[in-house]
Formats: C-alpha cells, structure tokens, sequence
C-alpha cells in the first residue's frame, strides 16, 4: 500500500471532519499515529482510515 503522507504532513479525516486538521507523527507497519487539533492524538489503521493530505 502507497500512502499520499507522511510524518509531518497535514492531514484530515473525511469520515471524522470535526476532529479537525491533524499531523501525522508516525507511520510503523500500518498504523498511523495523528495528533488531531480537536481529539488529540489517534492511532489508525491505514487499510480502514483513509486520511486525506492537506497540499499548502
């Protein structure tokens, strides 16, 4: 699986938009760690989460 991020890039959640704008932290054998502005930190499967990339 290629991902569209990663530690360091600004992400969204589509599924979960009131969690806000998040940075991913890590990224170790499919488990994406998101520190969210409004939910704090979550740890996500990247083959059931879909995370979209925030381009400045």
């Amino acid at each position: 699986m290629i991902l569209d991020y990663e530690p360091g890039d600004k992400v969204t959640n589509p599924g979960n938009k009131d969690w806000g704008i998040g940075q991913v932290q890590s990224i170790i054998n499919g488990k994406v760690t998101v520190n969210f502005e409004n939910v704090g930190k979550k740890v996500l499967n990247s083959k059931i989460i879909i995370l979209k990339k925030i381009y400045k």
